[in-house]
């Protein structure tokens, strides 16, 4: 069984590099089958698209760095959270979700923009730089 639901450019893009991401670093074979399953159906449909011509290359690359990011960072604050560290490292990594995860909005709405979709994701949290 399927969904099909209309969303943004961004929005597909970040979960195509995302499960790239999966696709290099997840090592079990039944979840690799599935991120590779998933990533493949992706990619099919990218390529389908009109979109898919435009040239995206940079902010795609730059939103698959910043998603990179984030897997790194989770990982390295899952590792504080076990080991019971909840040090001035853990709360810059904490700190460090949310700034990555502006950035990340950030490039997701330039690829809106450059694709012209008329879905954009908005978010709205209180400013924390002042």
């Amino acid at each position: 069984m399927h969904l099909t639901v209309q969303i943004s450019p961004g929005e597909f893009l970040d979960k195509l590099t995302i499960l790239e991401i999966k696709s290099e670093r997840i090592a079990d074979p039944a979840k690799l089958a599935n991120v590779r399953r998933e990533l493949e159906l992706l990619r099919a449909t990218w390529a389908a698209s009109p979109l898919a011509a435009r040239d995206v290359a940079g902010p795609l690359a730059d939103l698959k760095r910043v998603n990179e990011a984030l897997w790194d960072i989770e990982d390295h604050i899952r590792r504080k959270e076990a080991e019971r560290r909840f040090d001035q490292d853990f709360i810059e990594l904490a700190r460090s979700v949310y700034r990555t995860n502006d950035r990340r909005a950030a490039i997701k709405r330039e690829l809106n923009v450059l694709l012209g979709s008329d879905l954009v994701e908005e978010k709205s949290y209180t400013d924390y730089e002042r």
